[in-house]
């Protein structure tokens, strides 16, 4: 699946979102979107544009759209999607507009000019995510396999069979884990 870096950026900011209310393998924090230093530092990690001072409304406003991206991970069809995501867009006031900003080459964004932090996620995420339900390849949003973990993320593999949020800890881990009870059944 051919996805550009504009929606390639979207898409992990929405993860990163979804993921900020969920408890990693290591039993970190159960939500990491405490405060507006931690929302500054989502802005930056994820170099979103365009966004000035943050306030509480703010940091409220982008944890309930973390809740509505999280039911995209768990729409039973892309039917159930579809409905979530044209409700985002619409309510997000979506104008898309080409521009070449800080740098970048000419790409669309789909928020309207000052929109605000949440309805700027809202609109570039919820048309990441629109572009994937179109390509038929709604199945490529995913929550981790392991027992503990269920961070999302999104499968970009080309066989589409990811089934853990980071293969070198979740994935390893459960390797290590099936690895060690075989040997023991082996020698006991």
């Amino acid at each position: 699946m051919l996805i550009n870096h504009d929606t390639r950026c979207a898409l992990d900011a929405v993860v990163d979102l979804v993921n900020t209310a969920i408890a990693g393998p290591e039993g970190g924090p159960a939500d990491t979107l405490a405060g507006l230093a931690e929302l500054r530092q989502f802005v930056e990690r994820h170099d979103i544009s365009g966004v000035g001072a943050l306030g509480q409304r703010d940091l409220a406003a982008v944890r309930a759209l973390r809740e509505r991206f999280a039911l995209a991970f768990a729409a039973e069809d892309s039917t159930a999607l579809a409905e979530l995501l044209n409700a985002l867009v619409a309510e997000a006031g979506t104008t898309p507009r080409l521009t070449d900003h800080d740098g970048y080459d000419w790409h669309v964004h789909y928020f309207a000019p000052g929109a605000s932090l949440a309805d700027h996620l809202a609109a570039d995420g919820g048309m990441a995510l629109a572009f994937l339900v179109v390509a038929g390849e709604r199945e490529r949003l995913r929550r981790c396999e392991a027992p503990d973990c269920g961070r999302a993320f999104v499968d970009l593999s080309r066989n589409r069979s990811r089934r853990y949020c980071d293969g070198r800890t979740c994935g390893n881990r459960l390797h290590v884990a099936a690895y060690r009870a075989r040997r023991k059944e082996a020698t006991g």
